[in-house]
């Protein structure tokens, strides 16, 4: 089966190679896997096999085996993506949220009309579900589960595992996206970094995703620590997109300067205002990229000393707009640190980086395991699987 997922059409005989079994027991699991729904055989279009004389069997992976479902399980916002086992995306819808009105359960119960409105989109339905990937805003540890002692994340990791279709695994956000950023360009070390409302770290050291004991290796509380440091605790743990929004509109009114941003309502203020209006030379929000650049460098700067990595990626939907922030970023960084600076660079996902990790995830762990999933997800309905994605 594994063989099979990363192969198109194979024979028999590369399917012998690959595993090193006969000819006699490959064409036997063959048998079994194409009874069981899993593989089909394939002939020519008038139902002849392809070759002369003894025929070379071929197989491949059916496409009705099976589908997997990414859930980005966001605090504002839910994206849902159906993607068949070549991981070809077959639908995909989002739906703004609110966590702290709809609770727990409510969060559950809107990412289950969600994904069962995108199966529908897709021509499938709960049962052809194998496996459901779900990223939450949160610390998770290999188990799916987020540390007690943090409402937020409690909220954020509402137990979805019990109710969403196939086996279920949850993983942190920021980890996600930094695989959907491994699938894209591979490195082996390097930051991905969620930053709109918060900040949160997908780290990848030696070729392996960090997760630390409680999942908390990529959360940056540091940045609560170094609260009174200009530039880098200013604001927290919130992200670059949150400090953005908040900045213009708390400092509007009180701007002596002439400003574009006026244009707009205080209230109606976002973070891709800011950005645009400081392509235009606006003051005020040049003043903004100046404090956030600052921020974003010695960030930079600690997980690179940390860590020896040679790559920041900024991800998630404020990608798009974060060219000015790297460009004021860049030009802070220091010359004296011993060590070769990282890149920062702007993630090409956008906002669906997480959703395609958590796609790239589950066919990551099907790929690794495909009889752990096969199986118990025809017959016994959700369940956890332990492990995370590897990455």
């Amino acid at each position: 089966m594994r063989f099979a997922l990363q192969e198109q059409v194979f024979t028999a005989g590369e399917a012998m190679a690959a595993t090193g079994l006969t000819r006699a027991t490959v064409l036997g699991v063959c048998d079994g896997l194409v009874d069981a729904g899993w593989l089909e055989e394939v002939v020519d279009g008038a139902g002849v096999p392809a070759s002369k004389g003894r025929p070379a069997r071929r197989y491949q992976l059916r496409e009705a085996a099976g589908v997997v479902v990414g859930l980005d399980a966001g605090e504002s916002c839910l994206t849902a993506l159906v993607a068949d086992l070549r991981g070809r995306q077959l639908g995909k819808r989002r739906r703004n949220i609110d966590s702290h009105a709809l609770g727990r359960a409510g969060r559950v119960a809107a990412a289950q009309e969600l994904i069962s409105r995108t199966l529908s989109d897709a021509g499938c339905g709960a049962g052809d579900v194998l496996l459901t990937v779900v990223g939450v805003p949160a610390p998770v540890d290999s188990a799916g589960l987020s540390p007690a002692g943090g409402e937020f994340w409690q909220l954020m990791n509402a137990g979805f595992a019990k109710a969403l279709p196939g086996a279920v695994s949850i993983e942190n956000d920021a980890n996600l996206a930094a695989v959907a950023e491994q699938a894209q360009e591979p490195s082996a070390n390097v930051a991905t970094l969620l930053s709109g409302e918060r900040f949160g770290a997908g780290l990848i050291v030696d070729g392996r995703l960090l997760r630390g004991r409680q999942g908390g290796a990529g959360e940056m509380r540091y940045l609560d620590v170094f609260e009174s440091s200009p530039g880098l605790g200013d604001g927290g743990s919130d992200g670059l997109g949150a400090l953005a929004r908040k900045w213009a509109r708390a400092e509007i009114q009180s701007y002596a300067g002439t400003t574009s941003l006026r244009e707009l309502s205080g209230d109606a203020i976002q973070a891709e205002d800011v950005f645009q209006a400081a392509r235009g030379g606006d003051p005020l929000a040049a003043d903004i990229i100046g404090r956030l650049g600052a921020r974003l460098a010695r960030i930079a700067v600690v997980l690179s000393s940390l860590l020896d990595i040679e790559r920041v990626v900024i991800g998630g939907g404020i990608s798009s707009a974060i060219g000015p922030v790297l460009e004021h970023a860049r030009r802070l960084l220091p010359a004296d640190t011993g060590l070769p600076l990282p890149a920062l660079v702007a993630s090409t996902l956008g906002a669906d980086a997480v959703v395609q990790g958590a796609v790239e995830s589950a066919l990551i762990q099907i790929r690794r395991e495909p009889l752990a999933i096969f199986p118990k997800a025809a017959r016994s309905g959700p369940r956890t699987v332990q492990e995370g994605p590897a990455a």
